[in-house]
């Protein structure tokens, strides 16, 4: 999501916030109209509707977000001082999906020089983000495939794995897109 959007959103949420929580005007550096006789001091007229509630990360009077289902699946295995990682990333739908971002996040830091796929980039020590690409509904799935070296020589790691952006559309079942992994460095591969 653009930060631009995201700074927006974030700024309509806040003026929702503040127009549904009695006295909210008066924090927010506007004085509240004077109350009259039948009105409540509050200074919102007894008359007013209540603002309905919209969840979270929604607008309310915005147009309801395309439904999709991001769904996340591979295996870890560790040994011989590198983490492979395959991951298959596919959309069940009802809705295509533009693009995805999934995130990795290690326990271990990785080792300074990495070779990663063109799709993917590193954010922060023991952090990679990697893009999925469109995502057609009930279309085949994209396969990641990363060959990585912790710091330090860990006897195991753990992975953890989620979508960090999903195209903006809401994700009707995002407990198939989280994992964590414990990868002992066996050698074995720990499907999730």
């Amino acid at each position: 999501m653009p930060l631009s959007a995201t700074a927006a959103m974030a700024a309509a949420m806040t003026v929702l916030v503040a127009a549904a929580v009695p006295g909210a005007a008066a924090s927010a550096g506007t004085s509240p109209a004077a109350p009259t006789s039948g009105a409540p001091a509050s200074g919102v007229p007894a008359s007013a509707a209540p603002v309905p509630e919209a969840p979270v990360g929604e607008v309310v009077g915005a147009a309801p977000l395309p439904e999709a289902d991001l769904s996340h699946h591979g295996y870890v295995s560790f040994s011989g001082g590198h983490i492979a990682i395959r991951i298959r990333s596919e959309n069940l739908g009802p809705s295509d999906v533009t693009a995805s971002t999934v995130r990795l996040r290690f326990s271990a830091p990785l080792a300074v020089t990495q070779e990663l796929p063109y799709d993917c980039l590193r954010s922060g020590k023991a952090t990679v983000l990697c893009e999925t690409g469109g995502l057609r509904s009930g279309g085949g799935a994209r396969q990641t495939a990363l060959d990585l070296q912790p710091a330090g020589g860990p006897d195991e790691v753990i992975v953890r794995l989620d979508t960090v952006w999903n195209g903006g559309v809401r994700d009707t079942d995002p407990k198939n897109d989280v994992h964590q992994v414990l990868a002992p460095a066996t050698g074995d591969a720990y499907a999730f």
